[in-house]
């Protein structure tokens, strides 16, 4: 498996029509791509401006794939402006221990 967890601070203002993107996103890509088996989208407890994703590709070429779909590009080009920083990877192609690759569905 190949993992995304990245965090994404959104501008004031921007939150709705941020997360109303995101989860365009997130449907597109768990319903249309075969290797993407999540893609969770998080609510930072502390700071109701952050999100954090959750994603797992079943490899980095899946991953890659992701990049260059239609949704995804409508994601980055619609939302450039509305984040303070770049999505921030806390483990930007990490690969899982548990459950093993074996269990997933």
């Amino acid at each position: 498996m190949y993992i995304i967890m990245a965090s994404i601070q959104i501008k004031q203002g921007y939150k709705e029509p941020f997360i109303a993107a995101m989860l365009d996103d997130a449907r597109g890509s768990v319903r249309h791509e075969p290797g993407c088996l999540r893609f969770d989208v998080i609510q930072d407890g502390a700071d109701p401006q952050r999100i954090w994703l959750y994603e797992v590709y079943t490899d980095e070429a899946a991953f890659q794939a992701h990049l260059q779909t239609p949704h995804f590009i409508k994601w980055r080009d619609t939302v450039k402006d509305w984040v303070e920083e770049r999505p921030q990877g806390a483990g930007a192609g990490s690969h899982n221990i548990w459950p093993p690759d074996d269990e997933w569905t």
